[in-house]
């Protein structure tokens, strides 16, 4: 009778043991995967956030030398009108030098003549 006992305590004790650790074995590869997929979603939510950071900073970059390309654009036209304008007083001045040197001639060969 001993012995039945002991052996069924011992039974009992072997198959609670073993249910007991498959249970645990499920429960943490459930936990480990649960956790995996969670790093995965992480990390997933960090490439984006480094994709979308690379594309702002890239449409910043076009946005920039579009300004200075329109800002050299504007500087070379008014550089342009401005040697137009130079140009237009410099023809200017001179046709009416011109005016003044012929009148005076007009005027002393009217002071020859009386």
């Amino acid at each position: 009778m001993k012995k039945l006992l002991l052996s069924s305590i011992l039974l009992l004790a072997l198959s609670l043991s073993f249910t007991s650790c498959r249970d645990t074995k499920k429960a943490d590869s459930i936990e480990e995967a649960l956790e995996n997929t969670g790093d995965a979603i992480e990390d997933a939510a960090d490439e984006a956030v480094d994709a979308a950071d690379e594309a702002v900073d890239s449409a910043g970059d076009a946005v920039d030398s579009a300004v200075d390309a329109a800002g050299d654009a504007v500087e070379n036209a008014a550089d342009a009108a401005g040697d137009a304008v130079d140009s237009a007083v410099d023809a200017a001045g001179e046709t009416v030098d011109k005016a003044a040197d012929a009148v005076k001639k007009e005027a002393d060969k009217l002071k020859a003549g009386h």
